[in-house]
């Protein structure tokens, strides 16, 4: 993949983060999906590691397909990202969302 074909997928991951609402997360498969590279989970955490420290790139809300806080340890703090999931009112035990079904934001129902 080209540099600027990187850079562009970067930041329409960036813009469908943007749009997680408070209080709910998506996984990086979802986000791949929603952006046609359905096998791309991988890519999107790869974007998403490049914006934990960017301003309005809500990041703690993206997890694993599972529910759990897999990129915990890219924050400040290793509770940050679940600190700020319960701050929104996501209830977490042992670094994953209890309540992952009602919690889960699909972008690909969301957002067409």
């Amino acid at each position: 993949m080209a540099k600027n074909q990187k850079n562009d997928f970067f930041e329409n991951v960036y813009d469908v983060v943007r749009l997680i609402p408070s209080g709910r997360a998506t996984s990086y498969g979802a986000i791949a999906a929603y952006l046609g590279a359905k096998r791309g989970a991988r890519m999107v955490g790869w974007a998403m590691a490049y914006s934990y420290t960017r301003e309005g790139i809500h990041a703690h809300r993206v997890v694993n397909k599972a529910g759990v806080l897999s990129a915990k340890l890219l924050f400040e703090t290793p509770t940050t990202m679940q600190e700020r999931l319960e701050q929104e009112g996501v209830v977490i035990k042992d670094d994953t969302i209890q309540n992952w079904n009602e919690v889960f934001w699909d972008p690909e129902t969301n957002l067409t």
